[in-house]
């Protein structure tokens, strides 16, 4: 009698265990992986092209850019996969600035992330995607552009109903999609080599004319090129969440930052070899001009697979970021209930509505390329701050375990190129980095009113309290109930 007691009491020890609200670690190798592909190959690669020839001025030139933006992102990963074995929280950025730079850096980086940088991305994602789904019922004339953004909220509403609703079916939906879309990689790469190979090089000769390179451009050229391999750093957003951190992470970040940068040096290739680099710069479009040259047949599919591919970056996206404003509302950074999770569906629910408004508005009245240029500045300045933050760490605390150390000439080598591209964009475009640099100040007065929100007076705490508490009740959400960092 004693024994099946104790059974009993293990059983309902062991149900209680599993009924514990918290984000659970159900990531592995190849999630991550395709996590990481299916966040960086997404509109970036069948847009960017043009903005990317447009400022390198040459066919040559734009395809050393490509290769040096994968080689440069691949440094970058993996002084994230450092970064992401040495504190092992989530959050990305906002972690490790705040581990190794202090609070203030890292609260910036949380309310540009939100106020400007991922609605802006997931825009120019979304915009991208209801290009693709619209522009072929239309063509050869041009689709509406009330109905290109209809369709792209339609497609915003779809990724985050399936990340409010579970963890799982975002991780799988992600799985699926990044097959997808390497299955459209594959399918302009082939065409294009055998084209190659049967002599079609025309559009190669003279590749490094540098008549109508600049220096002021050349900058935007790289932000439209990083812009593409962009993504790299999101599984740090979801570190707590990673089956064997240490050994997942930077095996992942490799694996998958050597496959795309393989992958896009190839579609560059394939789309020169097809198009002349005047017929590049006059589509919006390029992968359906690809396709209208190189499938008779098939060149309606193209647009299809192209628009599943900007749903899983889409979707990649709004899996991480919100983790980034989870982590930072549990650290006291923004209000507390950005730190809850749903009791049933273990998803940070509220994290991720926070971001759907916000996208829908710069979708409606944001424009695709100034998008770009307006976000990058402040995202690769603070990339940079977190890797020099990484090797001042690394000064300070020698002794600090690191499962992964990556090699000293490599941090500094990506930190140093990061504060250059940076610093020109101050001078290539002086409007938009200027817009993002004072938008990006207007953080501070708003860190010291949400850190010391204690001194704010009553009335409005307890409003503020009053509000929390009902929608923690209407969205059933809680704090977690385990550490898991």
């Amino acid at each position: 009698m004693d024994g099946t007691q104790i059974m009993k009491e293990d059983d309902k020890k062991e149900k209680t265990e599993e009924e514990v609200v918290h984000l659970r670690r159900e990531i592995g190798l190849l999630p991550a992986a395709c996590f990481i592909i299916g966040t960086v190959v997404g509109s970036g690669i069948f847009i960017a092209p043009k903005g990317v020839l447009i400022n390198s001025g040459s066919v040559g030139l734009s395809l050393l850019v490509w290769a040096l933006c994968g080689v440069l992102s691949l440094f970058g990963a993996l002084c994230y996969a450092e970064l992401g074995t040495s504190f092992t929280k989530s959050g990305g950025h906002y972690t490790y600035l705040l581990e190794t730079l202090g609070p203030l850096p890292a609260f910036l980086r949380l309310w540009v992330e939100f106020l400007f940088i991922r609605p802006a991305v997931a825009s120019y994602v979304s915009l991208a995607f209801g290009r693709y789904v619209v522009e072929p019922f239309f063509a050869p004339c041009a689709a509406p552009t009330v109905l290109i953004k209809l369709v792209s909220i339609l497609g915003l509403t779809f990724v985050v109903a399936v990340n409010c609703w579970s963890v799982t079916w975002a991780s799988r939906t992600q799985i699926t999609l990044t097959f997808v879309k390497m299955f459209a990689l594959v399918l302009i790469i082939v065409p294009g080599v055998i084209a190659l190979a049967k002599g079609k090089t025309e559009n190669f000769q003279n590749g490094f004319e540098v008549d109508s390179l600049t220096l002021d451009r050349l900058p935007l050229a790289f932000y439209n090129g990083l812009y593409a391999y962009g993504g790299w750093f999101y599984l740090n957003f979801v570190t707590e969440e990673v089956i064997n951190p240490n050994r997942n992470i930077p095996l992942a970040i490799i694996c998958s930052m050597v496959t795309v940068t393989v992958c896009y040096v190839l579609v560059n290739v394939a789309y020169y070899t097809m198009m002349t680099p005047a017929e590049l710069l006059l589509s919006d479009a390029v992968a359906v001009t690809f396709a209208n040259r190189a499938f008779e047949g098939l060149a309606s599919v193209i647009p299809f697979l192209v628009a599943l591919s900007c749903l899983g970056a889409l979707n990649g996206g709004f899996f991480g970021s919100p983790r980034m404003l989870f982590v930072g509302a549990r650290e006291g950074h923004w209000p507390p209930i950005f730190s809850m999770i749903h009791i049933r569906r273990h998803t940070p629910l509220p994290a991720v509505l926070l971001l759907y408004p916000l996208v829908v508005v710069m979708l409606i009245t944001g424009e695709i390329y100034q998008l770009i240029n307006f976000a990058s500045f402040a995202r690769w300045f603070f990339i940079a701050l977190a890797t020099l933050g990484m090797l001042i760490h690394r000064y300070r605390f020698p002794l600090h375990p690191r499962p992964f150390k990556v090699p000293l000439v490599i941090a500094v080598t990506f930190t140093v190129v990061c504060f250059f591209i940076v610093g020109l964009s101050l001078y290539s475009d002086p409007w938009n980095t200027g817009r993002s640099c004072a938008l990006t100040l207007t953080g501070v007065p708003v860190y010291y009113v949400t850190v010391y929100r204690f001194r704010l007076p009553h009335r409005w705490r307890r409003i503020f309290n009053y509000c929390s508490m009902h929608l923690q009740i209407l969205l059933e959400v809680t704090q977690q109930e385990v550490q898991t960092y």
